[in-house]
C-alpha cells in the first residue's frame, strides 16, 4: 500500500471511501460472509475488467451479479447459456423491414451495462466466441456494421466445474479477457444459519437501492486509472510476467494484455482499500 497512492479527487462529489464502503455494505445484506470475494468483485468492476465465477450450483453466483447491478445502478441482462444457443441469440440480428426495405437491428441481451453470462461453459465454442469482441473492444460487429456497447460495460460469467456433464472448456482467448476468476464457496456455519432463518435472498434483491449513480461509478473508474504506480511495483509485475513465460510447467505465459490488467487491478485494489 505504501507504493500506491490516490492522486486525484473523483467527480460528482463522490468520496471513494464512502462510496465503496456503501457498495460493499449493501452487497453484504444479500451475500453473507463473503467480504473478500465482494471486495475483489468491486475492484474488478472499478478496473474495467470482467469477472469469471467458477463454483458449484447454488452458492450465490447469480445473486451476486444481480446485487452488484442493483447497488451501482447499471442496466442488467442475464443470458442463460445452453448447448443449442447461437451467437445471434446473444448479439442480436438484422431483420429486413418490408415497409421500408431497410435492415433494422434487433439488439441481443449483450447490449446491457452489466451482463450475466450464466453457465457460460455450457455453450459451444462458436457461441462463446461471440463474447470476444464485446469483452475486449466494447463493441459488436453485425453484418459488417460496428455497434458500440454501453459504457460502462461489465461481464460477469459463471461456469460450473469442468468435470460436470455438458460443459465445454473455455478457450485461452476467452479466459484471457477475464481480469479475475474467483469462487464463492460454501458459507460458514454461522452465515448459513442466517440464510436458513432469514428472508429469501432473491426477494431481498428487489429492495436493493443504488448506492452510487452511473456518473459516480464512472468517476470511481477514472480515479483508478489516475492512481500512481511506483517503479518497484512495475518491476514486480514484469518479473512475474517474465517468470511465467519461462516456466516449463506452464503451457502459456502471461500475455501483455494480462500484465496491463494486473496493474489496473492493483490500482483498483488500492482504491478499494
Amino acid at each position: 500500500m505504501s507504493q500506491l497512492r490516490v492522486t486525484t479527487n473523483t467527480a460528482a462529489n463522490t468520496d471513494p471511501t464512502i462510496a465503496i464502503d456503501g457498495i460493499l455494505s449493501a452487497l453484504e445484506t444479500v451475500i453473507l460472509g463473503k467480504r473478500p470475494q465482494l471486495r475483489l468483485a468491486v475492484a474488478c468492476l472499478l478496473a474495467n475488467g470482467h469477472l469469471l465465477i467458477e463454483d458449484v450450483p447454488g452458492v450465490g453466483k447469480t445473486t451476486l451479479a444481480h446485487a452488484l447491478a442493483a447497488v451501482v445502478g447499471l442496466d442488467f441482462n442475464r443470458i442463460q447459456f445452453t448447448s443449442d444457443m447461437l451467437p445471434s441469440d446473444i448479439i442480436g440480428v438484422s431483420i429486413l423491414r418490408q415497409d421500408t426495405g431497410a435492415f433494422e437491428l434487433h439488439k441481443g441481451p449483450l447490449f446491457s451495462q452489466l451482463v450475466l453470462g450464466d453457465e457460460v461453459n455450457r455453450a459451444t465454442p462458436k457461441t462463446q466466441s461471440a463474447l470476444l469482441e464485446a469483452m475486449e473492444e466494447r463493441q459488436i460487429s453485425i453484418d459488417g456494421t460496428t455497434h458500440k456497447l454501453p459504457d460502462p460495460f461489465f461481464v460477469i460469467a459463471t461456469q460450473n466445474p469442468t468435470e460436470q456433464i455438458g460443459t465445454y472448456p473455455l478457450p485461452e482467448s476467452q479466459l484471457d479477457r477475464f481480469l479475475m476468476r474467483l469462487s464463492l464457496g460454501y458459507p460458514a456455519r454461522e452465515f448459513e444459519r442466517q440464510l436458513l432463518t432469514g428472508g429469501d435472498r432473491r426477494s431481498m434483491l428487489t429492495s436493493l437501492k443504488a448506492v452510487v449513480n452511473q456518473a459516480q461509478l464512472k468517476a470511481l473508474q477514472s480515479a483508478v486509472h489516475k492512481i500512481h504506480v511506483a517503479e518497484p511495483l512495475l518491476d514486480y509485475v514484469q518479473n512475474l510476467v517474465g517468470s511465467s513465460r519461462e516456466d516449463a510447467l506452464l503451457v502459456n505465459g502471461i500475455s501483455p494484455r494480462a500484465a496491463l490488467m494486473l496493474v489496473h487491478a492493483a490500482r483498483a485494489w488500492a482504491l478499494v482499500n
